[in-house]
């Protein structure tokens, strides 16, 4: 959606941004040099005007994206159980049976504990967070110009991929570390959680000692558990927002001349079909470390003992 008077520059921050909604307030100057007469919900039309509208500003690109595809994840996966049948699958059924049944035997692989949340979890995220990604696939100029045309406005922000939003990304990631902490306490009780928390990794076994030790343990396992969840958020966010830039770059090509139209063509097809191993890749990690990290969550120190 790049238009005539857009630079390159511009191009590329236009498709990096959001559609953001937020709060202005009264006396800001808009885009259009109007002034607003008093505090104003509504849509940025500039970059400067989404960063101004401050942390309470909702992407609703990014919103309706992951409802839209999470629905049809549900809608394919009902689907395909509610047609199953003991005979020849069809190809959804053996589509919805393949993924899974991979799912479950991994969760049963890295999970060793009774959670029945657990597996139908892991198989959400994985389906979802693959959805969001494939849609990194298609060309970064046709679902905005498409928007742009249905609304009549051609500055219209609109990015469809979600998971290249870092809000998407740490917030799943923050749902998760709720849930490690929330099994952590229903699972070791408050007082072991903060054992956790006060007498690892160094131990002596003795109270006049741990004491003074109690500090550095919380330290470092703070900053540990802490980790996990930033590292999550911002692993994802990463990767595919790369992936997302050298599109857009490769976009950009296609307007020099015939050659690089050409060139740009033949970059693009392999870069997607490279992209797709990494938008699986990514949906796949997202899984198996959430999975892990449920799995510390239920791990006591009294069955490591008992196992000894």
């Amino acid at each position: 959606m790049a238009g005539e008077a857009q630079t390159a520059t511009e191009y590329i921050q236009h498709h990096l941004q959001n559609m953001a909604y937020g709060k202005l307030p009264a006396g800001y100057t808009r885009y259009d040099g109007t002034v607003l007469q008093e505090s104003t919900w509504t849509l940025a039309h500039s970059s400067q005007e989404a960063a101004d509208m401050g942390f309470w500003a909702i992407h609703i690109d990014t919103i309706g994206w992951s409802v839209v595809l999470g629905m049809l994840f549900c809608f394919l996966f009902a689907r395909g159980a509610k047609k199953a049948t003991s005979g020849v699958p069809n190809g959804l059924q053996s589509f919805v049976e393949m993924v899974t049944e991979f799912v479950d035997k991994l969760v049963k692989e890295t999970f060793p504990h009774r959670n029945s949340m657990v597996a139908p979890m892991a198989l959400t995220i994985f389906v979802w967070v693959f959805l969001m990604n494939l849609m990194d696939l298609i060309p970064v100029d046709w679902l905005p110009m498409a928007a742009a045309g249905i609304s009549g406005n051609p500055h219209l922000f609109f990015k469809v991929v979600p998971t290249t939003d870092l809000n998407a990304t740490l917030g799943m990631a923050l749902a998760v570390f709720a849930l490690m902490l929330i099994f952590s306490v229903k699972e070791k009780g408050p007082i072991g959680f903060l054992k956790e928390l006060t007498l690892h990794p160094f131990h002596s076994g003795k109270w006049y000692i741990d004491i003074f030790l109690i500090p550095f343990n919380f330290l470092l396992e703070a900053v540990s558990l802490l980790a996990k969840p930033v590292s999550l958020g911002l692993r994802l966010f990463g990767n595919l927002y790369a992936g997302e830039m050298i599109f857009i770059l490769i976009a950009i090509v296609f307007g020099v001349g015939v050659l690089g139209f050409i060139g740009a063509g033949f970059l693009q097809m392999g870069w997607a079909i490279f992209h797709i191993l990494v938008i699986t890749l990514q949906a796949f990690v997202f899984m198996v470390l959430t999975t892990v990290y449920m799995a510390m969550a239920h791990d006591r120190e009294d069955e490591h003992k008992n196992d000894h």
